[in-house]
């Protein structure tokens, strides 16, 4: 850029801000969200890291299922460091007086076991301040435990009561206020609330018996200088078909990692959609601006100034005001952060590290930036490359020029840089491709049907109604910003249907649907020997009408195909069943309501090598057919299956559900509990939970329908954050909008004023003009409920495996949201253009 366009641009500058309000706004708006997004990411992200042996436990973390490690494994690990042992498992915490509180009298609780070792790094935190040692101590004749508040207040207990869990009255001595350990097993639903014991403990309780489905974890402190990952090697290598999971600090929480991963791409994406519709009001900005400088522009070349004067003159200029406006949102970006860490620390119990991270940051601008460019360019040079004689003709009868290749080579290059950093940045490259190309489709799409709604308004242009007639007219007449008002709201609404239309569906599947199919209760931890006496407990309870129990045990899938499971290539809808240890069962029949997709059930009396049926869905993430193989560690043991046959399993329901259900002739050798579902009355589910767990402490009882509660809360706090999200993009449409009415005012005052000269009272003129938005309106609702209808089918049927059925109420609400903004936007503009006397402005003309 050369000293001349410099010097103009600096002139120009000098007229401040007036024509980029709007542009700045868009821009601040897109940038703020995704450096919001990225610094908070960022935060939690460090925070998990600094904490990690914490969070972990341990510099590294050995954890086994339904059994406790060997005396060799045992006398390995000690030589190497320094071991604790944690167990947990669920169980039922009972008050030992009986007394009911609203008709329950006993909860579902996570117990915890530890020995005198934990926690080797961090802190436990109890009320009234004691050691934990103290707290879980052996003392007057019973163990001590200690509670999270949430049981305090499900069974109305103190520190001081007693509570019963298994065959031991546990004292409550203290509540746990933070448990440094709890991060690294934070889930989304968390069936009960935690009750930490001591190991004496745990065994009093006589819950640890075989087949319990018990987990087991030593963490290690390793001796200084000693690296986790040759540690975690040389123990793989001691003890090479152990069949453990092995953690270490670099990937303490991989499940909470992935949590903060994918909803920051969300988020992210949420906020480049925003950026995006920004950037057609950065276009339409552009574009009304120059339209103003049209006789400056002319006068320029008329003195001598060239094309490409011009232009970088006014680049520069527009580069500043991009400079500015995302300044402003990496500003936002930054300070948002800490003022939200307090409701973020209650929504998730993670470590965040606070800080000003430069690379969350520059992402942030180089999005906006690349964006303003974008959106720039073309209206830039379309003004610079014109004749000077067009554009003085332009003030009364516009051009429509195009530039050259080079600028089109320029914007398509820019977009492409634009693209490429989405997908780059993105945590699943993937979603972020589909992404792209949808937010491409979107963008023609809506761009096609502003024209389209332009050339509609054009031809019903003989209605006999002058109102209608003068509505229509202001939605195709030159100059007319309605193609780019239906591109950037519609895109906005489009998100909100969609969001609407995926948790409406979701929401009513957990209410109506899954209720009506699911059972009352999961029974765990059923002995063999109890499976008689548990089916008459259940019985003998009115109202409870249908019993479902198999055999059960757990197991983690250690290779498929001979390939481990850490280097199998997995789709999402796979790669879940590959993280952790799942449940598993054997039945010689093929059981009743099995559906086969593929293969064949082996016969009743099969007796030779070991077969499996897989779910059909994960199979397919796997890359599984028939005849492939799977090795799963089974209390310790490699255990590998053909598999035979595919099901579809239909999770929803509830059901007793599996993802490999194995031959017999083997398997069931193993120490094994029983699993049972039973489906019962309301009004007897508290005597059904009352007549097992008396009669068998050792069984846990998991309400289904406390379970869905749960579920359905997580759903509306989870809709909650996407539906404020998804807003962001409707601001920015808002803004577009608002821009389009700002840069039309002088125009609207104008014919307000022809108007009133004419005749027309002002509620006329009034109804005239909202009509004109109440048309866009519902023209740009429309458009965006069949893209949005479409788009949330989609996700429903083909992402999530759903049902879908159309929700015209949550479609009515987002059209409610489409003309209260537009109708509001548009009186405010049309109130102000009414606003002004005739007389100035016609002496003026």
């Amino acid at each position: 850029m050369n000293g001349t366009a410099f010097a103009i641009a600096r002139r120009e500058l000098r007229g401040g801000l007036r024509g980029f309000r709007t542009f700045i706004a868009c821009l601040a708006l897109g940038v703020a969200a995704i450096a919001t997004i990225g610094t908070i990411t960022a935060s939690v992200t460090a925070g998990l890291a600094d904490d990690a042996r914490t969070i972990l436990g341990g510099d590294v973390a050995v954890r086994t299922v339904q059994r406790e490690v060997t005396a060799d494994e045992r006398a390995w690990l000690a030589a190497h460091g320094t071991p604790s042992e944690v167990a947990s498992m669920r169980a039922m915490a009972i008050r030992p007086d009986g007394k009911a509180l609203d008709g329950k009298d006993r909860a579902l609780i996570e117990l915890k076991s530890v020995d005198a070792a934990y926690p080797i790094y961090g802190k436990v935190e109890l009320a009234p301040a004691m050691s934990l040692a103290d707290a879980l101590a052996f003392r007057d004749g019973h163990w001590g435990a200690a509670i999270e508040q949430a049981l305090v207040d499900k069974l109305s207990i103190k520190p001081g009561d007693q509570v019963r869990v298994g065959d031991a009255s546990l004292v409550v001595r203290a509540v746990i206020v933070r448990e440094p350990d709890r991060a690294g097993n934070v889930r989304a639903i968390t069936l009960g609330p935690r009750v930490m014991v001591s190991t004496g403990g745990l065994k009093a309780t006589d819950l640890v018996r075989p087949g319990a489905q018990i987990r087991y974890e030593i963490r290690m402190k390793l001796p200084p200088g000693v690296d986790a990952r040759r540690f975690r090697a040389a123990l793989n290598g001691a003890f090479p078909d152990a069949g453990w999971q092995v953690r270490d600090s670099g990937n303490a929480a991989p499940g909470v990692n992935r949590f903060i991963d994918r909803t920051a791409q969300f988020l992210t994406l949420v906020g480049l959609t925003a950026l995006l519709i920004g950037g057609v009001g950065v276009g339409n900005a552009v574009s009304t601006y120059l339209s103003e400088k049209t006789a400056t522009i002319a006068t320029l070349k008329c003195v001598g100034a060239t094309a490409r004067t011009i232009f970088f003159a006014y680049l520069a200029q527009i580069g500043v005001m991009a400079a500015g406006g995302t300044a402003i949102g990496l500003v936002v970006g930054a300070a948002l952060p800490p003022l939200l860490a307090g409701a973020l620390a209650d929504v998730l119990p993670l470590p965040l590290k606070l800080a000003l991270y430069p690379g969350p940051l520059l992402v942030a601008a180089a999005f906006g930036l690349l964006t303003a460019l974008t959106f720039s360019l073309w209206p830039v040079a379309r003004a610079c490359l014109v004749p000077a004689g067009s554009l003085f003709r332009d003030l009364i009868a516009p051009a429509h020029g195009r530039p050259g290749a080079r600028v089109a080579i320029a914007t398509a290059l820019s977009v492409v840089v634009l693209a490429a950093l989405a997908i780059v940045t993105a945590y699943d490259r993937w979603i972020a491709i589909w992404f792209v190309a949808g937010a491409s489709f979107a963008l023609i799409l809506f761009r096609l049907a502003g024209i389209g709604v332009m050339r509609a308004a054009a031809a019903a242009g003989g209605v006999r109604s002058t109102r209608l007639r003068m509505a229509l007219a202001n939605l195709h007449r030159p100059g007319a910003t309605t193609a780019s008002i239906v591109l950037s709201l519609g895109l906005g609404l489009t998100v909100l249907v969609a969001v609407a239309l995926v948790e409406g569906n979701l929401t009513r599947q957990i209410a109506d649907t899954m209720p009506a199919r699911a059972p009352a209760f999961y029974f765990i931890d059923i002995q063999p020997d109890q499976l008689a006496g548990f089916e008459s407990a259940v019985r003998s309870v009115p109202g409870a009408h249908e019993i479902r129990q198999v055999p059960m045990l757990r197991g983690r899938i250690l290779k498929v195909n001979g390939t481990p499971a850490s280097q199998v290539r997995a789709t999402e809808d796979g790669a879940w069943v590959l993280r952790t240890d799942r449940g598993l069962t054997w039945s010689a029949a093929m059981p009743p309501g099995t559906d086969l997709v593929d293969g064949t059930w082996w016969p009743a009396n099969y007796s030779g090598p070991p077969l499996v049926s897989f779910a059909a869905g994960a199979a397919r993430g796997l890359g599984l057919r028939l005849g492939d193989s799977v090795t799963v560690d089974v209390l310790g043991r490699p255990l590998t299956a053909r598999i035979a046959s595919l099901r579809e399993v239909q999770w929803d329901t509830l059901a007793l559900n599996f993802v490999m259900v194995f031959s017999p002739g083997m398997i069931e050798h193993a120490p094994q509990t029983h699993i049972a579902t039973v489906y019962a009355d309301p009004s007897a589910e508290n005597a059904v939970e009352k007549a097992v767990t008396d009669k068998f402490p050792n069984v846990t009882a998991i309400r289904v329908r406390e379970v869905l509660n749960d579920l359905g809360g997580l759903m509306e706090r989870i809709a909650g954050a996407v539906r404020l999200t998804a807003g962001i993009t409707v601001l920015a449409g808002a803004l577009v909008l608002g821009g389009a009415i700002a840069a039309g005012h002088r125009r609207r005052v104008y014919e307000a004023v022809i108007l009133k000269v004419l005749g027309a009272r002002r509620r006329e003129v009034l109804a005239t003009f909202l009509m004109e938005y109440g048309l866009l309106a519902a023209a740009t609702m429309a458009i965006a409920a069949l893209v949005g209808s479409v788009a949330a089918w989609a996700v429903l049927t083909r992402v999530m495996r759903a049902d879908w059925i159309f929700l015209p109420g949550a479609v009515a609400w987002t059209g409610a949201v489409a003309a209260a903004l537009t109708l509001g936007l548009g009186f405010a503009g049309i109130w102000r253009a009414l606003g002004h006397k005739a007389a100035p402005l016609l002496r003026n003309e």
